[in-house]
């Protein structure tokens, strides 16, 4: 079992930053993908951004230029810097970690709140 801690959610007004960070427990530099996925009251998870284990990154369109992903293999740590944030970046955050193989692991979930 992989344990996933995220940290770097907080209250912040719209068009300030927050970075999102995720430890993991094992070595990531054999995962096959992994990313951060925000979720809003009984709306689906959707994926915000990944990276895979060859460095391709993907945003989802509504973060392209303001959200970067990136990691540490030296950490085990995934981070998400996020710029110019909207009160519609509102959600509950989580890292995810494929090491493929049917092996996925979610952590916790950290909130992040962008006030108007």
């Amino acid at each position: 079992q992989v344990q996933l801690v995220e940290s770097g959610g907080g209250l912040v007004q719209a068009g300030g930053s927050l970075k999102l960070s995720c430890t993991t427990s094992r070595s990531i530099s054999t995962v096959y993908i992994m990313g951060w996925f925000r979720q809003t009251g009984d709306k689906k998870r959707e994926l915000v951004a990944s990276t895979t284990r060859d460095d391709t990154t993907h945003y989802a369109d509504s973060v392209k230029g303001r959200f970067t992903i990136s990691r540490d293999n030296s950490k085990n740590a995934l981070y998400m810097q996020m710029n110019s944030l909207k009160p519609e970046d509102t959600a509950a955050y989580y890292c995810y970690v494929n090491y493929g193989l049917g092996e996925k692991y979610w952590g916790q979930g950290t909130q992040v709140t962008v006030s108007a």
